[in-house]
This record gives C-alpha cells, sequence and structure tokens, in this order.
C-alpha cells in the first residue's frame, strides 16, 4: 500500500513517465542570445550560479 492521501482515487501512483528520461532542447538565435544572454547572467549570479552566469556571459558579443 502506498501513501497516496486519498489521490489514488482519481491518479495513478505511477505511470509510464516515471519509468522515462525527458530532456528538452532549445534554440535561439543570436539575437535572442544578445538579449536574454545578460538577464541569464544576472539570474544565475542570483542563484549562486557562478559557473552558468559566466556561460551566458561568454556567448554575448563584447
Amino acid at each position: 500500500m502506498l501513501p497516496t492521501s486519498g489521490t489514488a482515487r482519481f491518479s495513478s501512483p505511477l505511470g509510464v513517465y516515471d519509468f522515462q528520461k525527458r530532456s528538452s532542447l532549445i534554440e535561439v538565435s543570436e539575437q535572442g542570445t544578445q538579449t536574454l544572454g545578460q538577464i541569464a547572467s544576472v539570474l544565475a549570479h542570483g542563484e549562486g550560479l557562478q559557473a552558468h552566469a559566466r556561460a551566458a556571459e561568454m556567448r554575448l558579443k563584447g
């Protein structure tokens, strides 16, 4: 018995997606990189993800 708090009445505790690895790929244009890169860098620095911030900054022109 699984502790589902009653959700088993309308939802299965396990499904096909529980056994699959899913990933998303996105493509950004050069112009989009310049627009979003600075924002991504600020967010990454704010979250303490210095390597992610540097990766975004390396993609910026300049």
